[in-house]
């Protein structure tokens, strides 16, 4: 038969561990990742690619989602009800368009955004887009940002387009397209882009867009030779206000005088 001792051991009072956080490691995994948000499907969001002349929207379809082009070239244009086309702005890699899906009650496309190269985008739905902005406060600041510059630019064209010649404008858009002035080395060739496209931008005829371009292939400023490579001369002439003082609104003079001549044997 056991006998109890007549005391218990004393026993130690257990000592509350201090709540630790989480370690800087496991904030980095959980730090957003704007870069990887845009490069990756998920959810509420989806990846496209576009075949050039391909649209990511059309002028009058429902605003419901934002586009970010992670790859290639576009362009944004609107349509009159008399059907006249006019091109509002190039796109290039991490622009974001479609931003009018953002707006309190969302309605209809006021513009259509086409590819003029092959496009990779990153298609995100207007819900999805407002709680990553509402939640990830440096998502937002990237999305601003991208916005204003793409403002700035159209607020550029504008002035542009309001005081420089038609041949000073050609020089710009081809510039752009150039990237000249952007971080980097600038593109060798351009994108391949019809006249057309290139009168519509700078608000002139195809016919004097091709005057333009075959004078500056004479002055050594671009190469043309089905795609258009442009040096760095023209951005320099186009700085320094250096282009040669032909009247680029008229056809050189010789056009003018063998015009002349004929009307005279003629007469």
């Amino acid at each position: 038969m056991s006998v109890l001792p007549s005391t218990l051991p004393a026993v130690a009072p257990k000592t509350q561990q201090p709540q630790v956080g989480p370690s800087m490691v496991e904030l980095e995994k959980f730090r957003f990742d704007a870069a990887a948000f845009l490069a990756t499907a998920g959810l509420g969001r989806r990846i496209i690619r576009l075949a050039p002349r391909e649209p990511f929207f059309s002028q009058g379809d429902p605003a419901d989602s934002v586009f970010y082009l992670q790859n290639g070239r576009a362009k944004v244009t609107v349509v009159s009800p008399e059907g006249k086309e006019a091109t509002i702005t190039l796109l290039s890699e991490g622009d974001f368009v479609g931003e009018e899906a953002l707006a309190a009650m969302a309605g209809l496309r006021l513009a259509t955004a086409t590819a003029i190269t092959a496009c990779i985008t990153l298609n995100i739905s207007r819900d999805e887009l407002i709680r990553v902005m509402h939640v990830e406060h440096s998502f937002s600041d990237l999305f601003l940002k991208g916005i204003l510059e793409r403002s700035m630019r159209i607020q550029a064209d504008l002035i542009d387009q309001l005081f420089n010649s038609s041949e000073k404008r050609l020089a710009r858009i081809l510039l752009l397209m150039a990237e000249f002035g952007e971080p980097g080395e600038p593109e060798q060739y351009i994108p391949k882009i019809s006249q057309e496209t290139l009168a519509e931008m700078i608000g002139t005829t195809r016919s004097r867009v091709s005057f333009f371009m075959n004078r500056f292939r004479k002055l050594g400023f671009i190469e043309y030779n089905g795609r258009i490579k442009v040096h760095k001369s023209l951005l320099n002439a186009v700085l320094l206000d250096r282009l040669p003082h032909l009247n680029p609104e008229s056809p050189p003079s010789s056009a003018t005088g063998r015009s002349r001549s004929k009307a005279a044997r003629r007469a």
